[in-house]
């Protein structure tokens, strides 16, 4: 197949374009070309995709088999790529996310949730929100109806993670000592790969497949406390986790989600946090690897110079919970 991968050098654009390659598909990279480098065979295209100059320059009298969208952000710029290439190409992959649900994370969520109200052309350049997702996802639609496929991921990791979710913890626990384990250590979680994603997504880029899927492991697949036994395990730390209850956590003041990273207390507000229901996906053939395989990539990939790649920041928000404040609660405790 012949490949227009929006994206393509980060995260998990970088994994779908290691995918599609290896399958021997034909690659269009289009990025500013300014986060991270263009991985080998891809033929890469540089530009801002903002830019109507930009896309137009892009797509000169070319055509694709499909088009998938790693990095569509503001409706108004997916609404622009989408009309400009629904003549040139057959099917259109866009990435969007479960924040786009409108229950989540307060409840269970699956394909026939309702997604959050905004506009498909909502003017650009609008502030950070969940909702815009699914202002994108409306874009798309509106330009390739039946031709398109919305695939709403759960949390990614693995190797060339910008967040910096789990590389925190590795890095936590390989510096050793008394650990924050937050909350239950059989707190259920689910987490994919984003090499898993990638693959699944390319399988059904090949059959042409349309509508929306789920797609994250299956809920509650894995727990807080494997997390950061994976952890350490991949970096062979002596650190002893010491675990404290959501009650004490809250009471000190310690952030969920970012300030300890992944960590969801057992009350209503986050009740759907881990409770996607990917079983659409998992009959359409989405397979995960073991958690200890991606936590140790990622400690390999961090090793070896991974580090650069990693902001510690979400929707500019910090990432990860300052040492003498990880200290001051041990201490309370």
């Amino acid at each position: 197949m012949n490949i227009l991968l929006l994206g393509g050098s980060k995260f998990l654009g970088r994994a779908y374009a290691a995918a599609a390659l290896a399958r021997g598909h034909q690659v269009t990279t289009f990025n500013r070309g300014v986060s991270r480098t263009d991985l080998p065979g891809v033929e890469a295209v540089h530009g801002d995709r903002a830019s109507l100059a930009d896309l137009e320059r892009l797509i000169g009298d070319r055509r694709w088999d499909a088009v998938i969208d790693t990095s569509g952000q503001q409706p108004h710029d997916v609404a622009q790529t989408a009309r400009l290439l629904r003549d040139r190409a057959d099917h259109y992959t866009f990435v969007s996310s479960i924040h786009a649900f409108a229950q989540w994370p307060a409840e269970e969520v699956d394909e026939s949730s309702e997604t959050l109200d905004c506009d498909a052309d909502l003017p650009p350049d609008q502030p950070f929100a969940n909702a815009l997702k699914a202002g994108c996802e409306r874009a798309v639609q509106k330009y390739f109806g039946e031709r398109s496929l919305i695939l709403n991921c759960g949390l990614l990791i693995g190797p060339h993670e910008p967040i910096g979710r789990l590389p925190w913890w590795l890095d936590r626990i390989a510096r050793g000592g008394r650990v924050l384990a937050p909350g239950d250590p059989e707190h259920r979680m689910s987490l994919i790969d984003a090499r898993d994603f990638a693959a699944f997504g390319i399988d059904l880029t090949e059959r042409g497949t349309t509508g929306r899927f789920v797609t994250t492991a299956p809920a509650g697949s894995t727990t807080m406390g494997e997390l950061l036994r994976c952890c350490l395990a991949a970096t062979g730390s002596d650190a002893e986790l010491v675990w404290t209850d959501d009650a004490t956590l809250l009471a000190a003041e310690a952030g969920p989600w970012l300030e300890l990273p992944l960590w969801t207390p057992d009350e209503a507000e986050w009740y759907g946090t881990w409770r996607a229901d990917s079983s659409k996906a998992e009959a359409a053939g989405l397979k995960i690897r073991p958690l200890a395989e991606t936590v140790r990539d990622t400690w390999s990939w961090l090793e070896d110079g991974g580090r650069e790649e990693v902001s510690y920041l979400a929707a500019g928000n910090p990432v990860g919970m300052e040492p003498e404040k990880e200290q001051r609660i041990l201490a309370a405790g």
